[in-house]
């Protein structure tokens, strides 16, 4: 069912994700979301709609890389159909001497809509030592 096109669009959002974290940009992370989407912070935060996420990302986004940086690479695609995507993400966070310090494993729920992958139903869940 998925298309190589698709799975580049899907990898190309993640690959979004990781700039606009790395680079504490709030409006280019939110600009990911459908208006309606919901997120569920990996502190449990839970967020109904973009203006939501927004409003949390533009108070805990700047100055959270610090000294370090995070990484994120898709693990698993599952197309559920042609404009329904749930993508299984590693997230790896590093400290300012390039030590792995912590990882997430978000789950992202894409809609394809007006032919571009979107972010709507997403749970970022911390990895337990």
């Amino acid at each position: 069912m998925s298309t190589d096109t698709d799975l580049d669009a899907i990898r190309a959002v993640v690959a979004t994700v990781q700039h606009s974290q790395q680079h504490e940009l709030v409006d280019e992370f939110v600009g990911l979301f459908r208006e309606d989407a919901i997120w569920t912070s990996a502190g449990g935060k839970r967020l109904f709609g973009r203006a939501a996420i927004a409003e949390f990302t533009a108070q805990v986004l700047p100055g959270a890389m610090g000294d370090g940086t995070v990484t994120y690479e898709v693990e698993h695609v599952l197309i559920i159909r042609p404009d329904v995507a749930a993508v299984k993400v590693v997230q790896r966070y590093f400290d300012g001497d390039g030590q792995l310090s912590g990882q997430g494993s978000p789950m992202y729920v894409m809609s394809k809509e007006d032919g571009r992958w979107l972010l709507t139903a997403n749970q970022n869940t911390g990895v337990a030592d």
